[in-house]
């Protein structure tokens, strides 16, 4: 279940599973705990992922072998713990369609749907945030139902704006900052996952659940002003859940 794969001389490549799925991030989320609880002498930096991590070390102080060797020792601590697990539970405002979701009734005709059966689709889950990257704050989320699964678009766009809300093939996710996307875009949120004024800067981190809810462009504008006067407190919860033990 567990596989080690040479990235160059310089990285280890950990691989906890085939399945983009909740079984295998909380593996990811588990070694990611105990190697932050537990460091390895040599490894300068680990990049969690779907399903892997990324271990980069330097081979003066560690070989590959023992970081191998260390890597599995800490992975069979934890491998079969069934502890309940706390994580927190965010709800994200979205304005949907209207001016900010440039793309969906393109989705919502691409499945024979009507916008507004979209947005109650979209919106029904608990998403969880499986990992960050693309941008800082970027998150990939899982558990987008397949009824709304849309290719990304052939042409994609120059700059998509910050707090777009986008549907690429099987996944969602939020854009942290103006970049170019090809993602398509169906709302978009006030909230800022990234601002570098913010301790820390970053909003969401793996393992976070998201919650999606729709609001009118009045609620999208007052958010937004109450954001910058610095009078909006973003809803945060924690939930525990019970960890899948191992086969």
């Amino acid at each position: 279940m567990i596989r080690f794969l040479p990235m160059g001389d310089q990285a280890l490549h950990v691989m906890l599973g085939e399945q983009i799925d909740d079984v295998t991030h909380q593996r990811v989320v588990r070694l990611h705990q105990q190697v932050k609880k537990d460091p390895i002498l040599g490894v300068t930096e680990w990049v969690p992922t779907y399903q892997a991590i990324t271990f980069f070390y330097s081979p003066k102080i560690i070989s590959y072998e023992q970081l191998c060797a260390e890597v599995e020792k800490r992975w069979l601590k934890i491998k079969d713990q069934a502890t309940p697990t706390k994580t927190r539970l965010i709800d994200i405002p979205v304005l949907y369609g209207e001016r900010f979701g440039f793309d969906l009734e393109e989705v919502a005709a691409y499945h024979q749907l009507d916008p507004e059966e979209v947005i109650n689709i979209h919106t029904q889950p608990t998403y969880r945030v499986y990992m960050i990257g693309f941008t800082p704050g970027f998150p990939y989320l899982g558990g987008m139902s397949q009824r709304i699964a849309t290719p990304r678009k052939k042409n994609p766009r120059h700059k998509v704006p910050s707090g777009s809300v986008g549907i690429a093939d099987q996944q969602t996710g939020i854009y942290s900052l103006a970049t170019p996307g090809g993602w398509n875009i169906i709302g978009r949120t006030p909230i800022k996952l990234f601002d570098p004024k913010r301790n820390p800067p970053i909003l969401l981190k793996m393992g976070d659940q998201i919650r999606f809810y729709p609001i009118n462009y009045q609620e999208f504008q007052e958010i937004e002003e109450a954001i910058q006067n610095g009078e909006y407190s973003i809803s945060i919860s924690v939930v525990t859940q019970n960890e899948h033990t191992e086969d």
